[in-house]
């Protein structure tokens, strides 16, 4: 399976932020989060680095998605993982898209996983930027409405 990925040089949790605020600011709503380190460490009582699974959507697309092959839905979330690395650095990965919904024979949903991959490489990118970054849109509704513009 193909990955997009990226590391950053900084604390987990500046990394952690920054990978929620790019993804807001590149439409994709966070559904969800799975904390696998609290995860194993509750389970197993081991101690387990820094893992983070945040699982985001573009809203706009899923529908499109859903409304051309309404069994789509378990492929429709994109899992952003962060996990630390013993060097310190933070790693920032996604299944790349066009390799999961992307392999349905279906135009529009080709088009659809080629926009998300589009959107989650961006929002990966520019985690890295992201303390430089003086413009970034906090208010979702306005994300939204950008959004639905572009894909006009």
């Amino acid at each position: 399976m193909h990955y997009l990925s990226k590391y950053v040089t900084m604390k987990f949790e500046d990394a952690v932020e920054a990978t929620k605020e790019t993804l807001r600011r590149h439409y994709l709503a966070i559904l969800a989060e799975i904390d696998l380190r609290n995860a194993i460490m509750g389970h197993f009582s081991v101690d387990f680095r820094p893992y983070l699974i945040i699982s985001t959507c573009n809203l706009q697309l899923a529908q499109r998605a859903i409304q051309a092959e309404d069994e789509i839905g378990s492929m429709l979330l994109c899992n952003v993982v962060l996990q630390q690395h013993r060097d310190g650095r933070v790693q920032i990965s996604a299944a790349d898209p066009t390799a999961t919904i992307g392999m349905i024979n279906d135009v529009e949903v080709i088009w659809i996983a080629r926009q998300l991959r589009s959107l989650v490489q961006k929002a990966i990118d520019d985690v890295k930027s992201f303390p430089n970054s003086r413009c970034l849109l906090r208010n979702s509704e306005e994300a939204d409405s950008q959004m639905m513009l572009a894909l006009r």
